[in-house]
């Protein structure tokens, strides 16, 4: 059983409204993170659950991750200053699996799933990215993404900057014209649907993060159970455990 940490907080930014970033001190965690991982976070005194945030990235000590105000927990976490302590559980999950047999992998993003991408981008080194985000003043991690990739392909919803539709048409209009033989993706539902189905009409292996609503985060209660399939048969996965990474073909992605 892993056990929680109070880890100082030693940078702090605000890189959109309302979108911070946040590195910690751990040897702990920094040491045994894999991509795709995650932290279960205590985010303050108000607030009794913790909330599940993805790791951006770790090394050297040091945890990175980032995340968006959207309630009462994240709010409260987007006060703590520099210095401060944050009680934090991790690093969890099963994250991305990493093959030395892929040769041409493609990694697409989403909104603020394109944080726990990151790390992944840099272990890769030989990935084409796809980001997208609703508008220009949303875009984050642009020039981050570039100095570890082979190619990052921007997209924005709403047209206001580089691509100009969803992202997931974007990666559909490449392969039309590039090998790939595994897509990496985390995001928001929607999103994970349509690169699902892209890459399994082409036959391509693709691995899914999903974001889910979580309690215990260590799989002690069923708050983030996701229909999964096996041998043809549905049941019932945690995304906290199990996940949040799956391959495609093990997820329904069901409304």
């Amino acid at each position: 059983m892993k056990k929680t940490e109070n880890c100082k907080l030693v940078r702090k930014k605000e890189i959109a409204k309302g979108i911070f970033d946040f590195t910690v001190a751990s040897e702990e965690i920094a040491l045994n993170t894999q991509c795709g991982q995650f932290l279960h976070i205590n985010c303050g005194d108000s607030t009794f659950l913790r909330r599940p945030i993805s790791i951006c990235d770790a090394q050297n000590g040091e945890v990175r991750f980032i995340f968006e105000v959207k309630g009462e927990g994240t709010s409260e976490l987007s006060k703590k200053e520099e210095g401060d302590y944050i009680d934090i559980l991790g690093p969890l999950g099963h994250g991305f699996e990493i093959k030395e047999s892929v040769k041409n992998p493609v990694i697409i993003g989403g909104g603020i799933g394109v944080f726990p991408l990151y790390k992944l981008a840099k272990e890769l080194k030989t990935a084409d990215v796809f980001l997208g985000f609703r508008s220009k003043d949303r875009v984050v991690m642009e020039q981050e993404f570039e100095a570890e990739a082979n190619m990052v392909i921007v997209g924005t919803d709403d047209g206001s900057y580089g691509y100009s539709g969803y992202i997931a048409s974007a990666m559909e209009q490449y392969l039309n014209s590039h090998e790939c033989d595994m897509i990496y993706s985390c995001g928001p539902m929607p999103m994970l649907r349509a690169v699902k189905k892209i890459a399994e009409e082409r036959g391509i292996k693709c691995q899914l993060s999903l974001e889910q609503r979580m309690g215990c985060g260590i799989g002690a209660c069923l708050v983030c159970s996701c229909e999964t399939k096996n041998d043809g048969s549905e049941k019932y996965a945690k995304v906290c455990t199990n996940g949040p990474v799956f391959y495609s073909e093990e997820v329904t992605l069901n409304d």
